[in-house]
Protein backbone atom coordinates (compact mmCIF):
# COMPACT_ATOMS: atom_id res chain seq x y z
CA UNK A 1 0.00 0.00 0.00
CA UNK A 2 1.12 3.20 -0.97
CA UNK A 3 2.15 5.85 1.98
CA UNK A 4 3.69 9.62 1.19
CA UNK A 5 5.23 11.65 3.43
CA UNK A 6 5.47 15.13 2.99
CA UNK A 7 6.94 17.96 4.68
CA UNK A 8 4.36 18.10 7.36
CA UNK A 9 1.41 15.28 6.33
CA UNK A 10 1.42 11.51 6.06
CA UNK A 11 -1.07 10.19 3.66
CA UNK A 12 -2.35 6.44 3.50
CA UNK A 13 -5.15 4.39 2.98
CA UNK A 14 -7.99 4.04 5.38
CA UNK A 15 -8.42 1.95 7.90
CA UNK A 16 -11.18 1.24 10.27
CA UNK A 17 -9.52 2.58 13.31
CA UNK A 18 -10.13 5.91 11.33
CA UNK A 19 -13.70 5.90 11.87
CA UNK A 20 -14.21 7.92 15.17
CA UNK A 21 -11.81 11.09 13.79
CA UNK A 22 -13.60 10.62 10.02
CA UNK A 23 -16.45 10.64 12.09
CA UNK A 24 -15.25 14.24 13.86
CA UNK A 25 -15.14 15.97 10.46
CA UNK A 26 -18.15 13.91 8.56
CA UNK A 27 -20.28 14.93 10.75
CA UNK A 28 -19.31 18.75 11.33
CA UNK A 29 -21.78 20.86 9.36
CA UNK A 30 -18.88 23.45 8.94
CA UNK A 31 -16.53 20.37 7.50
CA UNK A 32 -19.44 19.62 5.20
CA UNK A 33 -20.85 22.71 3.83
CA UNK A 34 -19.57 22.19 0.32
CA UNK A 35 -19.60 18.23 0.61
CA UNK A 36 -21.57 16.24 -1.39
CA UNK A 37 -23.55 14.89 0.74
CA UNK A 38 -25.33 16.55 4.47
CA UNK A 39 -23.42 15.40 7.43
CA UNK A 40 -22.84 12.30 8.75
CA UNK A 41 -25.88 11.93 11.03
CA UNK A 42 -24.44 8.40 12.95
CA UNK A 43 -20.83 6.48 13.80
CA UNK A 44 -22.34 3.88 11.20
CA UNK A 45 -22.82 6.19 8.05
CA UNK A 46 -19.19 6.69 8.65
CA UNK A 47 -17.67 3.36 9.67
CA UNK A 48 -19.84 2.71 5.57
CA UNK A 49 -17.78 5.60 4.15
CA UNK A 50 -14.71 4.16 5.35
CA UNK A 51 -15.24 0.99 4.65
CA UNK A 52 -15.98 2.16 0.83
CA UNK A 53 -11.88 4.30 0.92
CA UNK A 54 -10.83 1.18 1.85
CA UNK A 55 -12.10 -1.06 -1.27
CA UNK A 56 -11.48 1.46 -3.13
CA UNK A 57 -7.76 1.34 -1.75
CA UNK A 58 -7.61 -2.59 -2.93
CA UNK A 59 -8.94 -1.83 -6.05
CA UNK A 60 -6.30 0.93 -6.34
CA UNK A 61 -7.92 3.82 -6.28
CA UNK A 62 -5.39 6.68 -4.93
CA UNK A 63 -7.38 8.60 -2.32
CA UNK A 64 -5.30 8.99 1.13
CA UNK A 65 -6.49 9.57 4.92
CA UNK A 66 -4.04 12.85 5.78
CA UNK A 67 -2.55 12.26 9.13
CA UNK A 68 -1.32 15.61 10.73
CA UNK A 69 0.87 15.81 14.00
CA UNK A 70 -0.20 11.72 14.29
CA UNK A 71 -4.31 12.64 13.96
CA UNK A 72 -6.12 11.99 11.48
CA UNK A 73 -7.41 15.33 9.94
CA UNK A 74 -8.95 15.00 6.10
CA UNK A 75 -9.00 12.97 3.09
CA UNK A 76 -6.88 13.60 -0.25
CA UNK A 77 -6.80 11.90 -3.71
CA UNK A 78 -8.64 10.23 -6.41
CA UNK A 79 -12.12 8.47 -5.05
CA UNK A 80 -12.43 8.03 -8.80
CA UNK A 81 -9.89 8.89 -11.24
CA UNK A 82 -9.80 11.47 -12.55
CA UNK A 83 -11.75 13.63 -9.93
CA UNK A 84 -9.86 14.87 -7.06
CA UNK A 85 -11.78 15.36 -3.46
CA UNK A 86 -10.70 16.68 -0.29
CA UNK A 87 -11.92 17.43 2.92
CA UNK A 88 -10.27 18.63 6.08
CA UNK A 89 -11.20 19.08 9.73
CA UNK A 90 -11.76 22.68 10.01
CA UNK A 91 -8.81 23.01 13.15
CA UNK A 92 -7.02 22.12 10.22
CA UNK A 93 -7.78 25.18 8.24
CA UNK A 94 -5.70 27.73 6.75
CA UNK A 95 -2.75 26.70 7.13
CA UNK A 96 -1.89 25.36 3.69
CA UNK A 97 -2.01 21.29 4.84
CA UNK A 98 -4.88 21.14 2.32
CA UNK A 99 -2.97 22.22 -0.76
CA UNK A 100 0.13 19.96 0.50
CA UNK A 101 -2.06 16.85 0.80
CA UNK A 102 -3.58 17.73 -3.14
CA UNK A 103 -0.43 18.54 -4.37
CA UNK A 104 1.33 15.19 -3.04
CA UNK A 105 -1.99 13.09 -4.31
CA UNK A 106 -1.73 14.63 -7.68
CA UNK A 107 1.51 14.80 -7.88
CA UNK A 108 1.51 10.40 -7.10
CA UNK A 109 -1.00 9.86 -9.86
CA UNK A 110 0.85 11.76 -12.74
CA UNK A 111 4.24 10.23 -11.52
CA UNK A 112 2.54 6.91 -11.66
CA UNK A 113 1.11 7.98 -14.98
CA UNK A 114 -2.40 6.73 -13.32
CA UNK A 115 -3.87 10.12 -15.74
CA UNK A 116 -2.67 12.49 -17.92
CA UNK A 117 -5.48 14.81 -16.41
CA UNK A 118 -7.32 15.68 -12.86
CA UNK A 119 -10.57 17.50 -12.82
CA UNK A 120 -12.55 18.63 -10.02
CA UNK A 121 -16.18 19.66 -9.41
CA UNK A 122 -16.52 22.55 -6.97
CA UNK A 123 -19.45 24.69 -5.48
CA UNK A 124 -19.21 28.08 -6.81
CA UNK A 125 -19.48 29.46 -3.30
CA UNK A 126 -16.52 27.98 -1.93
CA UNK A 127 -13.37 30.33 -2.65
CA UNK A 128 -11.39 28.40 -0.62
CA UNK A 129 -11.54 25.46 -2.61
CA UNK A 130 -11.31 27.66 -5.68
CA UNK A 131 -8.04 29.31 -4.42
CA UNK A 132 -6.70 26.00 -3.66
CA UNK A 133 -7.11 24.48 -7.28
CA UNK A 134 -5.72 27.89 -9.02
CA UNK A 135 -3.10 27.79 -7.19
CA UNK A 136 -2.29 24.16 -7.63
CA UNK A 137 -2.20 25.17 -11.21
CA UNK A 138 -6.31 24.06 -11.80
CA UNK A 139 -7.70 26.02 -14.28
CA UNK A 140 -11.31 26.61 -14.83
CA UNK A 141 -13.55 24.49 -18.08
CA UNK A 142 -16.91 25.39 -17.09
CA UNK A 143 -19.64 25.17 -15.15
CA UNK A 144 -23.40 24.12 -14.68
CA UNK A 145 -26.50 24.99 -12.70
CA UNK A 146 -28.25 22.28 -10.25
CA UNK A 147 -25.75 19.55 -10.34
CA UNK A 148 -26.18 18.59 -6.59
CA UNK A 149 -29.52 18.29 -4.69
CA UNK A 150 -27.90 18.18 -1.11
CA UNK A 151 -30.80 17.70 1.35
CA UNK A 152 -33.51 18.89 -0.53
CA UNK A 153 -30.44 22.12 -1.63
CA UNK A 154 -29.95 22.54 -5.02
CA UNK A 155 -26.00 23.15 -5.85
CA UNK A 156 -24.46 24.74 -9.11
CA UNK A 157 -21.12 23.46 -10.17
CA UNK A 158 -17.79 24.99 -11.35
CA UNK A 159 -15.54 22.44 -13.23
CA UNK A 160 -11.59 22.57 -13.20
CA UNK A 161 -8.92 20.57 -14.73
CA UNK A 162 -5.15 20.45 -14.93
CA UNK A 163 -3.08 18.04 -17.27
CA UNK A 164 0.13 16.11 -16.44
CA UNK A 165 2.17 17.88 -18.80
CA UNK A 166 0.97 21.76 -17.20
CA UNK A 167 1.90 19.84 -13.69
CA UNK A 168 4.92 19.10 -15.00
CA UNK A 169 5.66 21.97 -16.56
CA UNK A 170 4.39 23.98 -13.08
CA UNK A 171 7.18 21.90 -11.33
CA UNK A 172 10.02 22.92 -13.72
CA UNK A 173 9.61 26.27 -13.09
CA UNK A 174 9.30 25.80 -9.43
CA UNK A 175 12.44 24.36 -8.91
Amino acid sequence: MTVIHTERLVLRHARLDDVAAFHAILSNPVAMRWWSSLPHASVEETRTWVEGMMTGSVAGAPDFVIEWQGRVIGKAGFWKLPDVGYILHPDAWGQGLAREAVGAAIDHVFAERMTDIATADVDPENPGSIRLLERLGFTRTGSAERTWNIGGEWKDSLYFALTRDAWQARLRTAS
